[in-house]
């Protein structure tokens, strides 16, 4: 039999209402006791019916409540389930779920409503770290992605390389062992190689997706960098709608990096302002030039910021040169000044597309959100047809097959007996199976979970 459990499924914060989550074979009965109804009036429950009731802490009535009832297998956990929406109190929330426990559920652990469904086969594992990422999604990019996981289609894609690689396996063992009748000649040498070769693109062009699931899941690295003094910090404050940097006169005042998440609706972008590069007998803001130019390393996107009301400078083509390799944006600041600087002329000097911006007159941000937007999407993701594997679990299992893969593809180039060839199908074949949950270990699969919100 398996236990009952509860937790509660929303925030615990004072709200409108709270729901108290109960699953399991005897989920019925305890909201029967928690509600002091009979067990015939109990039994009598339609599935997905809302009904009117009191809950009750042994005698005591301690809310009104609406109680949901579901009957398994068409739940959340192919459980039975009842859902107490309860007054959305913290006190009265808790209050309720410890009458629930009382009368007989466990206090579920975190994410083991999911994991109950994962078990009961109504989800597999990537659909099941797709719910986390549901409610992580920080921007509608992530969100869509996650949705297109929840619906399976890791899954959908990874099931025919899958059923491919076992199918292989399968001749190669029935022809070692019977080859009179079951021959491994060449043409069968060379339908594997080409099963194995499209196998290796299918997954390939996952792997050429990761850099783009990363943003889409965890957004775009823009490193904002610039002289001292050209607007950088007021540049930061403007777009992320609050003073989070130091603005004065005085150049150099940024002396480390600061850093910023901005949704822009698709996309976030988490900007560093870095200090203003030039130089400098100053050993503090050396350290912080040179921990801009390590920012620099990793950034997706670099926002070259110029003062458009001073001349360019050695300091501004030392930045040029520091970014040349980078996708890049240059904002010509302060242009509702008077300009020594125009967009041409930029447009030549940083060999980028410019942004003409004024953080004073607040001015510019929607041209510059669609310049990020077209530089890394457009024409880029499409969400509906393509799989972009952001979970770094998921694409340690993948570049895993991948290699297992490689290495059959090898041994044929190698002449090696065909037995070899099925360890690292087999190999192959157990790396996407753990993208699915189908070869986790029990252990693996306790640490997903246990990384999930409680009531999920």
């Amino acid at each position: 039999m398996t236990e009952t459990i509860a937790a509660i499924s929303t925030a615990l914060s004072n709200s409108g209402i709270s729901i108290i989550r109960i699953s399991g074979e005897d989920a019925f009965y305890t909201a029967a006791k928690l509600l002091h109804w009979s067990e015939r009036k109990i039994s009598t429950i339609e599935s997905h019916t809302i009904h009117y009731a009191k809950a009750f802490d042994d005698d005591e009535q301690i809310d009104e409540v609406l109680a949901s009832f579901m009957r398994s297998p068409k739940t959340y956990t192919r459980e039975d389930v009842v859902e107490i929406n309860c007054h959305g109190g913290v006190f009265v929330t808790r209050r309720v779920l410890n009458a629930v426990l009382k009368c007989g559920a466990r206090l579920a652990e975190p994410g083991e409503f999911t994991k109950r469904a994962f078990l009961n086969g109504r989800i597999d594992l990537s659909q099941a770290e797709a719910v986390m990422d549901i409610i992580r999604a920080k921007n509608d990019y992530a969100l869509k992605s996650a949705e297109n996981e929840l619906s399976g289609s890791i899954g959908e894609v990874i099931a025919p390389i899958k059923n491919e690689i076992l199918s292989d396996m399968a001749y190669i063992e029935a022809a070692l062992d019977d080859p009179e009748n079951i021959p491994f000649d060449e043409d069968k040498d060379s339908e594997l190689r080409e099963h194995v070769e499209k196998n290796i693109a299918k997954l390939s062009h996952i792997v050429d997706n990761f850099d783009n699931g990363r943003i889409i899941k965890k957004g775009v690295k823009t490193v904002i960098v610039g002289k001292p003094n050209v607007g950088k910090s007021s540049f930061l404050n403007y777009i992320s709608g609050s003073d989070v940097a130091i603005v004065t006169d005085i150049p150099g005042t940024t002396r480390d990096a600061i850093e910023e998440s901005v949704s822009l609706g698709d996309i976030t972008l988490n900007f560093v302002d870095t200090a203003g590069i030039r130089e400098t007998d100053n050993e503090i803001e050396k350290i912080g030039i040179e921990r801009a130019k390590k920012h620099l390393n990793d950034a997706d996107l670099v926002i070259f910021v110029v003062d458009s009301s001073i001349p360019l400078s050695d300091e501004d083509r030392e930045i040029t040169e520091l970014i040349r390799d980078k996708k890049r944006i240059a904002v010509l600041n302060k242009s509702d000044l008077s300009q020594v600087v125009t967009k041409e002329e930029l447009e030549l000097f940083a060999d980028c597309r410019v942004i003409e911006m004024s953080a004073a007159k607040h001015t510019g941000v929607d041209e510059l959100k669609d310049a990020i937007k077209e530089m890394f999407f457009k024409n880029e993701l499409d969400l509906t047809n393509d799989v972009y594997i952001s979970n770094i679990r998921q694409q340690n299992e993948v570049r895993s097959a991948l290699e297992s893969l490689k290495l059959v593809i090898k041994s044929m180039d190698d002449k090696v007996s065909e037995d070899f060839y099925t360890i690292d199908l087999m190999n192959a074949y157990n790396s996407l199976g753990a993208i699915t949950g189908d070869t986790t270990s029990e252990d693996l699969a306790d640490k997903i979970f246990s990384e999930f919100c409680m009531g999920k």
